[in-house]
């Protein structure tokens, strides 16, 4: 629980920085999506943010060794559920980070709709997974 706490106000201090600093919202996907258009120009703070989420993850791995990453997925079920998460991404004009961090702390409207949506079919999935195709995950 408390490194759950800790990691919430971690990510809750970046995505304000972020805001108050560069004036952007920490959409993860919108960040990742804007270094797809070579028009923009503002491909450096994009970069540096993604490697940092990198980094951090590997320096959480470091500090804390005794939660390593779960190893019992396959990887063909992962690169699908991936791809997945990025059509959903796109299809929802944002994702988890950029809604529910940012787009709920803002008192955005279409962010609550869309949380919920995320909600309902994070539960829904979970439901068919583990009790209809029978997956202990």
């Amino acid at each position: 629980m408390l490194y759950g706490l800790l990691g919430g106000g971690m990510i809750g201090l970046a995505a304000t920085l972020l805001l108050w600093l560069n004036g952007r919202i920490a959409g993860i996907s919108g960040i990742a999506f804007g270094l797809a258009d070579r028009a923009r120009s503002d491909t450096a703070w994009r970069v540096a943010f993604l490697l940092g989420l990198i980094a951090a993850g590997g320096l959480a791995l470091q500090l804390w060794p005794h939660a390593p990453p779960r190893e019992e997925f396959p990887r063909l079920l992962l690169i699908v559920a991936g791809c997945l998460v990025g059509v959903g991404t796109s299809m929802g004009a944002g994702c988890t980070s950029g809604h529910g961090v940012c787009g709920l702390g803002r008192l955005s409207r279409r962010s609550l709709a869309a949380v919920v949506t995320f909600m309902i079919t994070a539960f829904i999935t979970v439901f068919v997974v583990r009790h209809l195709v029978g997956a202990s995950a």
